[in-house]
């Protein structure tokens, strides 16, 4: 089950250069990373990132992250994938920008 993870482009550009990060600054704050789900990623993206612009997607398989990665519950009770551990760039299966489509929301192509 691939989960994903939205950076904003200059995350993004600083996990590339270091091969490592300790999430955004949310991440740091709560101790882990935040993961969505395929079918929360919507929910995540219009609560969190609805005013955003250049951001990316990245996808890393769940069961390749091992014992690190807890599911916890979260909004309305919904379990969310929480990793307690810096995620490695080898931890990544695919990245792409998020464009938004002519509705103006965010087109995460997954499924």
């Amino acid at each position: 089950m691939l989960i994903h993870k939205i950076l904003r482009a200059q995350e993004w550009r600083q996990f590339q250069a270091e091969g490592r990060t300790e999430g955004a600054p949310v991440d740091l704050s709560d101790g882990y990373i935040h993961f969505s789900t395929a079918a929360q990623l919507p929910g995540t993206l219009s609560r969190h990132f609805a005013d955003e612009h250049d951001l990316v997607l990245v996808s890393c398989d769940a069961a390749s992250l091992g014992d690190a990665l807890k599911w916890e519950p979260s909004r309305g009770g919904d379990l969310f994938p929480h990793l307690y551990r810096a995620l490695e760039m080898g931890d990544v299966v695919s990245w792409r920008p998020l464009a938004r489509g002519p509705d103006g929301q965010h087109q995460t192509g997954v499924s």
